[in-house]
């Protein structure tokens, strides 16, 4: 029962983070005209990217596929990030509405709350180790030099918080080290309730 309701959950957020980048993308379709103009303009942000990893992480869960607790504790993680950087950092910087707004509070609300909250009623625990949190570091660590690339190509970054023409090298370094310290620490945060909650009978089949 507790394994059915599992999936049903699964499939509930990789559902809401495939909704909002459909919306994403049909909104940006409208101001672009252009499909690759669209994919190549939402792909600039790690919100995307990380919602891109909850579709493919619980998807395939929802359909009762072997899925590593590494894996899913890595998504969690990064989805978690997303949610709290734009509660702190990006919260109001944009005037939204229609699609735009939609899209905005699914990818950065919705799934970055429900991913960590399925993770905690539904994951099965004690299988994480004290590596991981360094292994989850290298997505958003491969994300900032894409990111800072193609912002000084484009003349335009993803966000005001790596803006290299703005803050300079220094200042753009320092953010980026206080968030990959903060990333790090979130990810052994996530591996002490695994483990504290370890010895808890589940009936969940193991996924590695």
């Amino acid at each position: 029962m507790k394994g059915a309701m599992a999936r049903i959950g699964a499939a509930i957020v990789a559902l809401t983070a495939s909704t909002g980048l459909c919306v994403q993308f049909d909104a940006t379709l409208t101001q672009t005209g252009s499909v690759g103009e669209t994919l190549w303009t939402i792909l600039r942000f790690f919100t995307i990217w990380a919602n891109i990893l909850v579709v493919i992480t619980f998807g395939p869960f929802a359909l009762g596929r072997h899925v590593s607790p590494r894996r899913v504790g890595g998504t969690v993680l990064a989805i978690l990030l997303v949610g709290i950087i734009y509660g702190l950092l990006l919260r109001g910087l944009l005037s939204l509405s229609g699609g735009a707004l939609l899209a905005d509070t699914l990818l950065h609300k919705v799934t970055p709350l429900l991913a960590p909250l399925w993770w905690i009623a539904f994951a099965r625990k004690g299988r994480l180790n004290r590596r991981d949190p360094w292994i989850w570091a290298i997505f958003p660590a491969a994300y900032l030099p894409y990111a800072l690339i193609r912002g000084m190509m484009e003349r335009a970054y993803a966000y005001p918080f790596i803006n290299v023409a703005k803050l300079g090298w220094g200042q753009v370094a320092i953010n980026a080290l206080l968030i990959a310290i903060g990333f790090v620490l979130a990810g052994y945060v996530l591996v002490w309730i695994d483990r504290r909650f370890s010895a808890r009978p589940s009936r969940l089949r193991p996924t590695r």
